[in-house]
Order: C-alpha cells, then structure tokens, then sequence
C-alpha cells in the first residue's frame, strides 16, 4: 500500500468521551429527525421503517470503521488524509474537494428545516425561513470562530437537551399508537424503499466527522470508540423511536412537521412552541459539527496541498482554523443569497449534497481496508461497511453529478499543484 511519510500529528486537543459522543450525535441526529421521517413515510409508506433500519444497521459498521481510523490516525483532514495514505494524493484531493464543498451547499437547507418551524410559530412564511437560517449560519460560525473547546461544552448540553426532548416527544405518543396504521406495509411497492433510502442519507451523514475532529481528542484511543458508541446507541434509540411514532401514531395523516405533531399529542398545542425550540436546536448542535469538522478539513487540505496554502493556517489541533472556517460560512451565506433570489425551495439543494457523503463513505471505507490492520475485527467492519456503501452510491443515481464536477476540478488542481507531503511505497 501506499502512505504518506508525514507522521501521524501528537494530540494536543481538548475533547473527552461526553465532548466527543454529543459532537458525533449533534452531527449525526441533526436535521434529519426533523421532517424526514415524514418524508420517507410519504414515498415508502409504513415500509419506510425497514429503510429506517437499514440505515441504522448500516452505522455500525461504517461508525466503528471511523472510529478506529480516527484512533490509529488522528488528524484534522479526516477521510482525505486517510485516503491520501491508503490511495495516494490525487484521490485524497477528490474526496477532500467533495466533503468541504458539499458543506457550504448542505448548511443552508440544514438551517432551513429549522427556519420553517420558525416561520410555523411566528409566521412570516419563507421570508422568516430564510432569516432565520441565516442567523443560525452566523451563529455557528461564530462558536467555531473560538475553537473547538467553545463548541464542544455548547455541544454537550444541546445534546442532551435534545435527547431529552427526542424520548419525551416518542413515549407520550405512543399510546396514540395503532396497527391500522401499519396496513397496507408497503402501499407503494417494496422498490419504494430503496427512494426512502435516498432520502434518508442526509440523516445518516456525519460518521466522517469523527475522523476530522479525531486530533482535538486529548486521548484518541480508546476515547474516540466509547464516543461514537455512545452516540451510535443514542442515535439508533432516538431516529426508530421518532420514525416509529411518526408512521404508527401519525398514520398517512402526517403533515411537514412531525415532531410537532408527536408532541401536541401528549401535551397540547402549546407544545408547537417547544418544538421550535427543539428544531433550532437539532439544526445547531448538527452544523456546529460540519462546521467544526469541515473547517479542519479544509485546513489540513491546504497543509497538505490539496488546496492553496492560504487554508493552511490553523491546521495544528490547538490552532483555530479562522481562514478555512471563513470559506465555509461564505460560501454558505452564498448559497442562502441564491436561493432567496431565485426562490428555488431550500430543502431541494440538500439532493445536491447526498452524492457527496455517499462517495466520502465509500472511499472513506476503502480506505479502512488497506490502513487497518487485516482480519482484525475493524477490517472486517470496513469491508461490510464498503460494500454497504457502494449500495448506497448506487442508490444516489443522478445526484452524483454535482461531485463529479466537482473531482474533475480537483483533479485539474493535482496536475497544476505540488502536493505537500510525498509518498512512496510500502
């Protein structure tokens, strides 16, 4: 195989167990249990658990295969690092183009999901929307502006808050629950569980931030496993659970704001007001995570030369990557400004991004299998999380296109640009 002769970085960060599990589980949760579950339910019907399932399945293997890389190998360029030793510059530069750039395009439909439930309580229609996701952009930007120590204790108390809510909102509805509305399982035919599975990849992105925060843990192995165990579980918990209620309490009746719905169930309409609380507060604790992660990410490219050396300053774990993070909340802004002048629906550009985490994974996980050590018990959780992964490519079909222009742009950038570290064989 192929490895970089740069040594592994000595972490010198700041994040323990309780620091790590909430950043994991804010970057995981997200969003996603905000409105997708009713989303898959509408395309797959009560079958859309199955798709639910899948996925959860899924993050095991591919979350342990993170974690392990992130043990062995912390560093703040994450996958691309990890694909830089396994498969050499060129690929490491694609899969680091991809992640950092689907970022400033996912950000603003993240904070759009949140902005509706805004727009719900105290009216204002896309115009409250499209405030408030540019608040909560600038907001996050500016946790991450003081490092990730700010934003890990911030991180903590989000998470639990919104386990908390997830879990309360979940068993005061299941009473409500009925197997009527479990019948017909799958009223649009089983195939429409693979479309569910498309959609519920944004849900189940952020297992590769693991691997870029992985030089701000103060003991990487073995903190960053018992980290992303604990946010393995909790998560698995919390998105059945809600995904459950949504389909057996809310039936075909599901309307765009499910949560809401479990919760004026078992506590009245007031209860609507708390649930904006809560999708604010979901859309923080995820962006707080891609921002963390991929602010890094975009440092450790211009350390690497992957990216112009300008985005290398802040690269080192104690550092603040203020340049890079920069990029990442102007581009987000931009992306906001479009939308807003074009009047194209915010939660459409997150199709845009979804090509995106799928090739992370499935170069990430391939990666996995050359770095770790063979027939160890990581290795073989990498080769079932591979081949899960290319399912999932797969499954993305045309919104892959985005990030096909987006690697031929970087592989432009290695033919005109030195890389930092060389490589040779071994």
């Amino acid at each position: 195989m192929t490895r970089s002769l740069t040594p592994d970085p000595v972490p010198t960060g700041a994040l323990g167990v309780p620091q790590g599990a909430a950043l994991t589980l804010g970057a995981v949760l997200g969003t996603g249990v905000i409105s997708l579950p009713a989303l898959a339910a509408r395309e797959a019907g009560p079958a859309s658990l199955v798709a639910w399932l899948a996925l959860v399945l899924l993050s095991v293997p591919l979350a342990a295969t993170f974690a392990a890389l992130g043990a062995r190998h912390p560093d703040g360029g994450g996958v691309s690092t990890y694909a830089r030793r396994a498969f050499g510059a060129r690929t490491a530069t694609v899969v680091g183009w991809c992640f950092y750039f689907a970022i400033p395009v996912g950000a603003p439909p993240a904070a759009g999901f949140a902005g509706a439930y805004v727009a719900d309580s105290v009216g204002g229609g896309r115009h409250t929307q499209l405030a408030t996701a540019g608040l909560l952009i600038a907001a996050v930007a500016l946790m991450n502006w003081y490092g990730v120590r700010v934003s890990g204790r911030v991180q903590l108390v989000i998470a639990a808050v919104l386990a908390l809510l997830l879990a309360v909102a979940t068993l005061v509805s299941l009473p409500h629950a009925t197997t009527d509305h479990l019948t017909p399982f799958a009223p649009h035919g089983w195939s429409a569980v693979g479309s569910a599975a498309v959609l519920l990849i944004w849900a189940f992105a952020g297992w590769e931030v693991v691997t870029s925060l992985s030089s701000d843990y103060r003991r990487p192995h073995p903190d960053i496993a018992r980290a992303t165990a604990i946010a393995l579980v909790v998560m698995g918990l919390l998105y059945l659970g809600v995904a459950f209620a949504t389909v057996a309490v809310l039936g075909p009746s599901t309307g765009k704001a499910p949560l809401s719905d479990l919760l004026v169930l078992g506590f009245g309409e007031p209860a609507r007001g708390v649930t904006t609380v809560v999708a604010v507060l979901l859309t923080l604790g995820a962006m707080n995570a891609y921002f963390a992660g991929s602010a890094r990410l975009g440092a450790a490219l211009g350390r690497d030369g992957s990216l112009p050396a300008w985005f290398a300053r802040g690269a080192a774990a104690s550092e603040v990557p203020r340049r890079s993070l920069a990029v990442v909340t102007a581009g987000s802004m931009a992306t906001l400004l479009a939308v807003a002048v074009t009047g194209v629906p915010l939660e459409r550009t997150m199709f845009l991004v979804t090509g995106a985490f799928s090739l992370v994974y499935v170069i990430g996980t391939a990666a996995a299998i050359r770095l770790l050590p063979r027939r160890s018990w990581a290795w073989r959780g990498a080769v079932v999380a591979f081949a899960s992964t290319l399912v999932l490519l797969g499954l993305t079909g045309p919104h892959l296109l985005p990030q096909l222009v987006v690697a031929v742009a970087a592989l432009l950038w290695t033919m005109r640009a030195p890389t930092a570290a060389p490589e040779a064989p071994q």
